[in-house]
């Protein structure tokens, strides 16, 4: 198994239980292909470096996990067509 981040930048339009239930998707995403989550840090509002979908802030969190080489592709697949998520990145961690 290797360690992976998955950082997702979620639409500060939405409510506090929407936000809750974008991220409970994720992480159920991460189980659901044989991911173990090891820590999930929130950030809270942050501002975005450049406009997107004329939002200026959004929610970051950093969720990390332990998985196998191919689920990354897999949660990413899923991961890119929920709806506010505006952004979103997987990377491998140095062991």
């Amino acid at each position: 198994m290797s360690k992976y981040e998955l950082t997702v930048v979620v639409s500060a339009k939405i409510e506090d239980d929407e936000r809750a239930a974008v991220i409970d998707k994720c992480k159920a995403l991460i189980e659901r292909f044989g991911g173990t989550i090891t820590n999930v840090d929130e950030w809270g509002k942050r501002k975005l470096a450049y406009e997107v979908q004329k939002m200026k802030e959004a929610f970051y969190y950093f969720i990390q996990f332990d998985a196998e080489p191919t689920a990354p592709a897999e949660i990413e697949s899923r991961v890119r067509i929920m709806d506010n998520v505006i952004r979103y990145l997987i990377v491998k961690q140095e062991a």
